[in-house]
């Protein structure tokens, strides 16, 4: 029983066309309207013309990635009634178009964060990172935020400042812009001011609310996910601790536990992002495969080098620290259980996450980080090779 092998997409104006994704050994889509903005529910109209869009190339649109969550909801603010609403309005449309699969995230302010985007590997290849005392030189001398000093140990505060002291402008440039750079599929970057701005209206909230707050927005989705026979995905915190003084709550098992409990049904599923779990020291991945596997509704497949400091690089993903065999063996495994359930979800849509910079492609102005075409097509490669001598073991 193989996995649903899919490929992330930003749409037409994506670099890589669906006729390209079509000859990577992908069968399916995942992608969104990112045209539409947060809080809105998309049309029905453009939900069906994308899907016929991805099927006149042969290719089926298998999983929203993603429906997006607007800030009014994560804090219970402002008109987040009506963001609720749309949002359950938009996953009913999906529904009615035949695509039942959804991944969310519910991380404040930015979807993930990075401070380097052009880390040169050893084979010439280009990734990304994260280092903890270049994230705290954002933080504490050029973001200024209040109170994070508090935040960060003195050794960090003082190697922050001994980096920032030795910086040109254009150092710094480039890391105001790599942080700003937060969302998935776009190139462009929020002003600094804004980011101050969103992250003051967080004031006061710990992790505890945030995650009430999330329990309360999928005490309305969930029931309309049944009724509609569609499978949500909450995407893990990515990296998965609190960064800029906001709360993160879907980065560690028990995290992940109190959520699949809190409302214990298989539409109250999780994405098992092996990157932004696995940069978490604490985190092993196969470990979590295993424990949360019938609650897997989506796998994200990538690999890291990592450090107890919170530093990490994306590597090959068979050439990083966590155990991709192990995470895949599980997958294999549940997928087997399932069908023996009787499960109509008994494949687990899977997609290469990220991928390398490869030379062909090093000179494109276009290619968001991670989203080469060569390097995730190399990872669905390795991945559908691991897969495929795992399915033949009994």
């Amino acid at each position: 029983m193989s996995f649903i092998y899919s490929w992330r997409w930003f749409g037409p104006k994506d670099p890589v066309s669906l006729d390209d994704i079509r000859q990577t050994g992908a069968a399916a889509v995942v992608t969104a309207l990112h045209q539409i903005p947060a809080g809105d529910a998309w049309p029905l109209d453009e939900i069906e013309k994308r899907t016929a869009m991805i099927a006149g190339h042969g290719l089926e649109w298998i999983m929203v990635e993603s429906i997006p969550v607007h800030e009014d909801i994560k804090k219970r603010t402002g008109n987040y009634r009506t963001y609720i609403d749309n949002w359950k309005t938009t996953l009913r449309r999906l529904a009615r178009s035949g695509i039942r699969r959804i991944c969310y995230n519910f991380m404040p302010v930015l979807d993930w964060s990075r401070t380097d985007l052009r880390i040169v590997m050893p084979d010439g290849t280009i990734g990304t990172g994260f280092e903890s005392v270049l994230f705290g030189v954002f933080d504490l001398f050029m973001l200024n935020r209040p109170g994070a000093d508090h935040d960060w140990p003195d050794t960090v505060v003082q190697k922050a400042r001994n980096m920032y002291s030795s910086m040109n402008a254009d150092t710094q440039r480039t890391l105001i812009n790599t942080v700003l750079l937060g969302f998935p599929g776009s190139l462009e970057t929020r002003p600094l001011d804004q980011l101050k701005r969103d992250i003051a209206a967080y004031d006061g909230m710990n992790a505890a609310t945030l995650r009430e707050n999330l329990l309360a927005f999928l005490g309305e989705v969930i029931p309309e996910a049944q009724d509609a026979g569609v499978l949500l995905a909450i995407h893990p915190d990515d990296p998965p601790w609190p960064l800029l003084g906001l709360p993160r709550i879907v980065g560690t098992a028990e995290d992940l536990a109190a959520i699949t409990a809190a409302i214990d049904v298989a539409e109250n599923g999780i994405t098992l992002c092996t990157g932004s779990l696995g940069a978490g020291y604490f985190n092993d991945v196969a470990a979590l495969a295993k424990r949360f596997a019938s609650r897997i509704n989506f796998a994200h497949l990538r690999n890291v080098r990592r450090t107890p400091s919170g530093d990490f690089t994306e590597t090959h993903h068979l050439d990083g620290d966590l155990d991709l065999h192990g995470v895949v063996r599980e997958l294999v495994y549940e997928q087997r259980r399932r069908t023996a359930e009787g499960r109509s979800d008994n494949r687990i849509p899977m997609r290469p996450d990220h991928g390398l910079l490869m030379n062909l492609e090093q000179g494109k102005k276009d290619i968001y980080p991670g989203y080469s075409l060569l390097g995730r097509m190399r990872g669905l490669a390795e991945i559908r090779g691991l897969a495929s001598g795992i399915e033949g073991m009994p």
